[in-house]
Order: C-alpha cells, then sequence, then structure tokens
C-alpha cells in the first residue's frame, strides 16, 4: 500500500507550505484544527504532498491513454475539469448537510461547494488550477466564513487559484475547444456551474471523454494514509457495536434507541456522521435487504440484524452484526447464525492479491448450498446447480463491493477484475428466511442474518480486517450484550 507510488515524479517545486490565514476558512485548517490537521496537511491526516501525488497519477493515466489514441492525442493540450457538488436543499432555505463529490475531494481536498477543479498540460495535464467561492461578507453572515483564493491556495499548496465565477473565461483561455477535453457531463455533479461555465464550451468543442473510470481506478487503490483513515473508521463504529450490543438484555427494545446509541456512540467517539441510513432490522424485518424505518418493537426471543458505519474525515465504514435482543442465541438462532459465520471466514480467507469478488462469490455460493443442505433448508439429494439457486434464493445479494471514501465505493470498477493490494471490500454473506416460508422447517422461519466485515487487501501475511473489533463468534456477542 504505501509503495503505490513508486515512479511517479514531482514536479521540481511542488507543494510549498504557505503560511496558513490566520482565520477561520470555509473548513478545518491546521491553524484552526490544530486537534485535528498537522502542518501540510489539507484533511486530516492527507497531505498537501498526497493531493498532488494524486493529480499526479491522474495526468499519467491520461498520457498513457493518449499514447493510445495515437502520435496528435499524446501531444495534444489536455484540460481536465472536476466540479464540487452545490449546497442542496430540504425546503426553502433549510440545506441539507453538504457532502462533496468524492471524486473532486479526492484530487484537491476542498470541502467548500460551488468550486472546481481545472488540470491541463500538453500532452500531460499536470498543472492545477483551483476555483473556490470569492469572500463575500454578506453570505460568510449567515452561512459561516470561506476560505477564499488566499485560504485555498495555503490549504492545498496548489498556487493558481480563482473565484469559481472565473470557471468560464479561465477555460475559454485554455482553448478548450481546440484541446482534448476529459469531463463528465452526462450527469454533472453541479448542474448549475456546468450550465453557466462548460456547457456553452461543449457546444462548439469537442466531445469529453469521460474521466471517472480514470479516477475510480486510482481511488481503488488505498495509500497507506487512506488505509490509517479507515482503520479509525472500522474501530469507531466497531465500539458502536460493543455499546450497541450492551442494551440487549431484554426483549422488547425499540429499533429506533439502538439507531441512536449506534449513532451516538460513533459521533461521540470521533465519526463525522453515519455514512449511511442503518438498517436496524428486528425479526423478519432483517428479511427486507434495505429495511431503513427503523421504527418497530423488537420482541423478546428475536434478533436484530444492524448494517451500519460511518464517516471519519472522507473514508467510510460499513459493518453489519446480527445477534439477539436478550442477549441470548436460541439453538435455531445459533444454528443458522455459525452457518453464516462458517462461510463468511471461508471467504475472509480467500481476501488476497489476484483473487475477484466474482470469484468469491461463486464459492459463497457453493458454501450456502453446503449449508442449506446440512441444516435441511434443502434436501441431501438436491444437485449442486440446484443448490446454487438455492443459495442465490435465500442469499440475493452480491458476496462484498469496494469500499473507500462511499460506502459502494467506484462502482465504475469490475468485480470481476482481480483485487490489489491496497484495495478494500466488503465481506458479507448472509441467509435471509421470510416467516412465511413453509418450505424450510419451522425453527428457522422468520430469521434473516448477515455478518460484515471491511477488508483491506494486502501484499503479504492475509487480509487486514478493519471491522475486527466488532463482535462475531458467538460467545464473544453474548459476552458483549452482557456488559453494563
Amino acid at each position: 500500500v504505501a509503495n503505490q507510488h513508486r515512479n511517479i515524479s514531482l514536479k521540481p517545486g511542488g507543494s510549498k507550505l504557505k503560511r496558513i490565514p490566520p482565520r477561520y476558512l470555509g473548513q478545518p485548517s491546521p491553524f484552526t484544527h490544530p486537534h485535528l490537521l498537522k502542518p501540510g496537511e489539507v484533511t486530516p491526516g492527507l497531505s498537501q504532498m498526497e493531493y498532488e501525488f494524486r493529480r499526479c497519477k491522474l495526468a499519467s493515466l491520461i498520457e498513457a491513454q493518449a499514447d493510445k489514441l495515437g502520435p496528435s492525442a499524446s501531444s495534444s493540450t489536455h484540460v481536465v475539469i472536476v466540479l464540487s457538488h452545490p449546497t442542496r436543499y430540504m425546503t426553502n432555505d433549510i440545506p441539507y448537510p453538504f457532502h462533496q463529490n468524492q471524486d473532486f475531494l479526492y484530487l484537491s481536498g476542498i470541502l467548500e461547494p460551488d468550486s472546481a477543479l481545472v488540470l491541463y498540460g500538453k500532452g500531460r495535464p499536470d498543472q492545477a488550477i483551483l476555483f473556490v467561492p470569492r469572500r463575500d461578507p454578506g453570505r460568510e453572515l449567515w452561512d459561516g466564513p470561506r476560505s477564499g483564493k488566499d485560504g485555498a491556495a495555503a490549504l492545498t499548496g496548489i498556487e493558481r487559484v480563482h473565484g469559481t465565477e472565473e470557471l468560464g473565461l479561465v477555460l475559454k483561455s485554455l482553448k478548450v475547444t481546440s484541446t482534448l477535453l476529459w469531463y463528465d457531463g452526462s450527469q454533472p455533479a453541479h448542474p448549475q456551474l456546468h450550465q453557466t461555465h462548460v456547457s456553452p464550451l461543449l457546444e462548439t468543442g469537442p466531445t469529453p471523454r469521460s474521466l471517472r473510470p480514470l479516477i475510480h481506478s486510482l481511488r481503488a487503490i488505498k495509500s497507506s494514509a487512506e488505509v490509517a483513515l479507515m482503520q479509525e473508521a472500522g474501530h469507531i463504529t466497531a465500539q458502536a457495536f460493543r455499546k450497541t450490543m450492551a442494551l440487549s438484555q431484554r426483549g422488547d427494545v425499540d429499533e429506533a434507541v439502538l439507531f441512536a446509541k449506534f449513532d451516538f456512540e460513533n459521533r461521540i467517539h470521533g465519526a463525522n456522521f453515519l455514512a449511511y441510513p442503518p438498517v436496524v432490522a428486528g425479526g423478519n424485518r432483517a428479511n427486507t435487504l434495505h429495511y431503513i424505518n427503523n421504527n418497530q418493537i423488537i420482541k423478546d426471543g428475536e434478533m436484530v440484524l444492524l448494517d451500519g458505519g460511518c464517516e471519519y474525515f472522507g473514508y467510510v465504514s460499513d459493518i453489519t452484526r446480527t445477534w439477539p435482543v436478550n442477549g441470548k442465541f436460541s439453538p435455531a438462532q445459533a444454528e443458522l447464525y455459525e452457518a453464516v459465520l462458517e462461510v463468511q471466514r471461508s471467504c475472509l480467507s480467500l481476501c488476497s492479491p489476484g483473487v475477484s469478488l466474482d470469484h468469491i462469490y461463486s464459492t459463497m455460493l457453493a458454501l450456502l448450498g453446503r449449508q442449506l443442505t446440512q441444516l435441511g433448508i434443502i434436501g441431501a439429494a438436491t444437485s449442486h446447480a440446484d443448490a446454487l439457486k438455492a443459495a442465490r434464493r435465500y442469499c440475493p445479494h452480491h458476496v462484498g463491493h469496494y469500499l473507500g471514501m462511499d460506502v459502494h465505493d467506484t462502482p465504475e470498477l469490475s468485480r470481476s477484475q482481480p483485487l490489489q493490494p491496497g484495495m478494500v471490500i466488503t465481506i458479507e454473506p448472509g441467509l435471509y428466511i421470510p416467516e412465511d416460508n413453509d418450505q424450510v422447517p419451522k425453527r428457522f422461519r422468520g430469521l434473516g442474518i448477515r455478518i460484515e466485515d471491511d477488508v483491506v487487501i494486502q501484499d503479504s501475511g492475509g487480509p487486514l480486517v478493519l471491522s475486527r473489533e466488532a463482535p462475531k463468534i458467538i460467545a464473544d456477542v453474548e459476552q458483549a450484550c452482557a456488559q453494563r
């Protein structure tokens, strides 16, 4: 992981530490938040050099793509445009909590809305221009401070910074209409900036080439600094599971109470917020895969499936545990749980370079088919093909997905490609048996179980399980439930 940037050279006189303005910026800085950021960091844990490496690697990928297109492309000027997200509103002038476009954040470290990043250069787009909202005391009175050009330049180390209103003029000066343009405009991240500054240039200019697959190929391989942030996210969420399990010493627990406890324990231990609306599904509701109402009573003797995670300075966790709300597994619950756990252990052992998520998924189905036979849910004489069909029926989702800045991270990447060191994935087999399924033994009806861990693929030494502190074996789960 630590060597993912080898063979990438930075230009002389790259990122330089500038004095951060002695005021609040549009985001935390080493001056205002020394408890979060060290000097030279743009966002907690990630330095100016890390962000410059990313832009440099993207320039290298574009250069390599251009070489494949022929001599004219490789000698052309390239222009890359990445837009931030806008502020979105739930009603009138009440905004939703702002969440940055991860591709823009990955390359710039800027957390403010209404911003943009442009990279350009002949053959290799390694010159950066940043655009941020200008300082406006009237707006800052209502919305809080902005970084402005001086703050953004000092924070990021990008020397050329303009106000966002200059984006169109700068793009015209770069002669975008006669360059190779890299931009994702079919679903622009910021519709207003797109319409005002970029769209007019596209009407007479070249057809843009998609940038997203290139950025996602970079985002898929985590640096050691990114892994450290994800380790902390996994640690925070694992402890939140422990504390939430400790509420489970009796029946008749409100899903909303477990939701609130889980949210609180994540935030109080350093998470910025939950990474997604969690599933807190009691009893038969665990068989609804995306159940997020979280408003029913879980009765004594039932289990709860909690699928939740946090975001920690741009990186997320995604963990699922299933446990009895009275703190003790019944024999049938334990039998089904152990079956899922055994499959999950086997899938975790496959998490190594060269193996694909699709291969692990195929293995999961075969193992689940075997477990369904042993549990008596399907007949002992069931053929292998029919056992696989049953496995798909009782576990209708994939074994996992990529994880990083998003929960379902880098969707441009195929799950059939070989895993590489530095990739982070989830492994999450499950068995879901609705209460109205009269084709299975009665003791299993209404049970839904999923066990999910977050895993870093490593060169050697086996996978690094980021969620290992979340109780998983039955004895540990029951012990966590018994804590006061």
